[in-house]
């Protein structure tokens, strides 16, 4: 008996860990200036918007959303974004959009940025936005219906993610 209760509460402990960690996947959170970890890496999504150019967010002007730390430049940004956080977020979770649409998860620059269409779209790089750039709503079709199975999917690593997407492109899946 004692087994079987040690037993369950393990199996709960790791589901509830398990959805804790799911919870978080769906937005891309990596080093932000100034320390921690936040999304779009404590850049302020809301000034892409408004400013048309990344702004760092301050650790100050702070909110929790879809597991994730999000900063702002200002009070008014945060204030903002929470009242319509899905109009400034990132489209999908702040994953490369190029990425997206080649069937993978990669981490983004937050200076590769585009606004399309009223949403922000992130890339991995630079020169990676250029490409993105010369088919904008092309690339934005791929990766919505990629994103549809994508999303789900935990990410580790770049290199990890596009390894996975090259072996289900080989399988033919």
């Amino acid at each position: 008996m004692f087994r079987s209760i040690v037993t369950a509460l393990a199996l709960v402990a790791s589901l509830a860990f398990s959805w804790a960690a799911l919870a978080a996947d769906p937005v891309f959170v990596g080093a932000a200036d100034g320390g921690g970890r936040a999304a779009i890496r404590g850049y302020d999504p809301v000034a892409y918007h408004l400013e048309l150019k990344p702004v760092l967010g301050k650790p100050e002007f702070n909110a929790d959303w879809n597991g994730a730390e999000w900063r702002f430049a200002s009070a008014a940004n945060r204030d903002a974004f929470l009242l319509d956080p899905a109009r400034y977020a990132p489209v999908f979770g702040g994953y490369c959009a190029f990425g997206a649409s080649r069937g993978y998860k990669v981490s983004t620059d937050p200076e590769a940025f585009a606004i399309e269409g009223g949403k922000l779209y992130l890339n991995y790089s630079i020169p990676v936005a250029n490409t993105w750039n010369k088919d904008r709503p092309g690339y934005i079709v791929k990766a919505t219906t990629e994103w549809k199975t994508l999303e789900a999917e935990p990410y580790a690593t770049d290199d990890d993610s596009v390894a996975k997407a090259k072996a289900k492109q080989a399988a033919g899946k």
